[in-house]
């Protein structure tokens, strides 16, 4: 089954540190473009991060210099560093994975052909004033 799981959430002091990972199975995971996105209590979902199969990475402006999203694709997990944590990045976050959008691309450990979206299950990231 095609999947994604979120970890490394939890409860920090401001100014401090998480990483959060996003484990995929099942599917071609180097082949897709990877995104973080949170959502706090009563706000829109919001991408946090994005890094693309081809490992270019972009950032939403408040987490910029704060934040590094990277990848390991012999380890099928994506990563989310986070550092020098406030209280308003407090959020369940979720990771998605995006394959290429050609209609005619194959996914040979899916066996799904065209477009595929995976998203997680989220993780809680509360950071203490």
């Amino acid at each position: 089954q095609v999947r994604l799981v979120a970890s490394g959430g939890g409860l920090v002091e401001r100014g401090g540190s998480l990483r959060l990972s996003c484990a995929a199975s099942k599917f071609s995971f180097k082949d897709y473009d990877i995104s973080w996105y949170r959502q706090a209590p009563g706000k829109e979902r919001e991408l946090v991060a994005n890094i693309t199969s081809n490992g270019v990475t972009e950032y939403v402006v408040s987490v910029k210099g704060r934040f590094t999203i990277s990848r390991d694709n012999a380890e099928k997990t994506a990563f989310l560093q986070m550092n020098s944590l406030k209280p308003e990045d407090t959020a369940e976050y979720l990771c998605k994975a995006e394959s290429p959008s050609d209609s005619r691309w194959w996914d040979p450990d899916a066996r799904v052909r065209g477009r595929l979206e995976v998203w997680g299950q989220g993780t809680r990231v509360t950071v203490s004033t």
